[in-house]
């Protein structure tokens, strides 16, 4: 197959590449360009897409003797991603970048220039697999390595984009592993730290980011009976489940620190309570898509067990789910926790799995309290 490594200058993806130029593919390697003013170094293991990122791809490719190119996505990264980022937090969400990344950019504008460049398939240094059933359809599958399993980011694609996805270190038993083969393989990546955080925010301060994109108005902080108990700066720079940072002039009447449980963007409000309204059991979620072939239950209209999970690396919990058109019409995800989850934030991601299969996930529009539901 003619496959595109998609080349992010990290240890993963060179190893990704590496075993696809093994197998016998002919590969080509690429770097998204993402950023029209990269700095020139990374911090420890804070950001990427800076010109030592770039530099690290094209010596891999090097070393793997594959063409190496760069193409400038930043135009549509900072529409897509970024300024959707800022657009979320300012409507009082909690958007997740990578997500939207994977849907929009590495496997909608790459994917798509790919295949119009006639190539087969985009590989990537991924931790998650994809695999077929009897009737030939694709699914997305969590990786061996759970503890790096990276299915959850990915839950946005489509059957068409599994199609022509490729994630050669789904096997991997670790890590180390990983590291292990860049070393074996003379790859100079081999012990360059992981990239975290978000990407564009190299310096890891989202807060004082924000507040230089969004204006911060200042505001009233209220309990959850409605009472004043503090005032902010700018409702727009808090996130559900927050508890330092609150300034409250007036303390609870049990004592406990509270934390925000909701941000109300039109009314410039952030809401605070105890730590017990932090424990939804009800997700309704918006903007479904399904990895690969809807299950047969989806299409009846029926309910089925699940897992759920919210965050990259979060837990996933028992749940039922259901889809059912909401007001407008439109398709909505019911998702029942069997288990209470901890702050739930508009704007997150539920991702569901049956087993190791990922069945689709969904934009969280509402969370629900245990003590709010009834």
């Amino acid at each position: 197959m003619k496959v595109l490594a998609a080349m992010s200058g990290g240890v993963d993806s060179a190893v990704a590449a590496a075993r696809a130029v093994e197998a016998g593919h002919e590969v080509v390697g690429v770097h998204l360009a993402l950023s029209r003013m990269p700095g020139t170094l990374r911090t420890g293991s804070r950001g990427c897409c800076t010109i030592e990122d770039s530099t690290d791809a094209w010596k891999a490719c090097e070393k793997l003797g594959i063409p190496y190119y760069v193409w400038d996505f930043s135009e549509r990264f900072k529409e897509e991603v970024v300024d959707d980022f800022i657009a979320e937090y300012a409507a009082g969400r909690t958007p997740n970048p990578c997500m939207r990344c994977n849907e929009r950019i590495k496997f909608a504008a790459l994917l798509e220039k790919a295949l119009a460049l006639g190539f087969d398939a985009v590989c990537t240094g991924h931790y998650a697999r994809v695999d077929q059933d009897e009737a030939g359809n694709y699914e997305l599958h969590r990786a061996n390595d759970w503890a790096k399993d990276q299915s959850y980011v990915l839950g946005v694609l489509t059957h068409e984009q599994l199609a022509h996805s490729m994630f050669p270190l789904a096997d991997v038993a670790s890590k180390a592993e990983v590291r292990a083969e860049a070393e074996r393989r003379g790859l100079s990546v081999a012990k360059k730290p992981d990239s975290h955080d978000i990407c564009f925010i190299s310096d890891g301060d989202t807060r004082g980011w924000l507040a230089e994109k969004i204006e911060m108005t200042p505001g009233q902080v209220i309990d959850e009976t409605g009472a004043t108990v503090g005032s902010h700066e700018g409702a727009n720079a808090f996130t559900v489940g927050q508890r330092r940072g609150l300034k409250l002039g007036t303390p609870a009447a049990d004592g406990k620190p509270r934390f925000v449980l909701e941000i109300r963007p039109k009314e410039n409000t952030v809401v605070v309570g105890p730590e017990a309204l932090l424990a939804i059991q009800e997700i309704r979620g918006i903007k479904i898509s399904w990895a690969g072939e809807p299950i047969a239950e989806v299409g009846r209209g029926e309910d089925f067990p699940c897992m759920a999970q919210v965050r990259a690396h979060g837990d996933p919990v028992p749940a039922r789910a259901r889809v059912e058109p909401d007001q407008d019409g439109i398709p909505a995800l019911t998702v029942t926790l069997d288990e209470p989850m901890r702050g739930v934030a508009p704007g997150q991601t539920v991702v569901l799995y049956q087993g190791t299969r990922v069945l689709g996930q969904a934009t969280i529009d509402t969370a629900r309290a245990l003590e709010r539901i009834g």
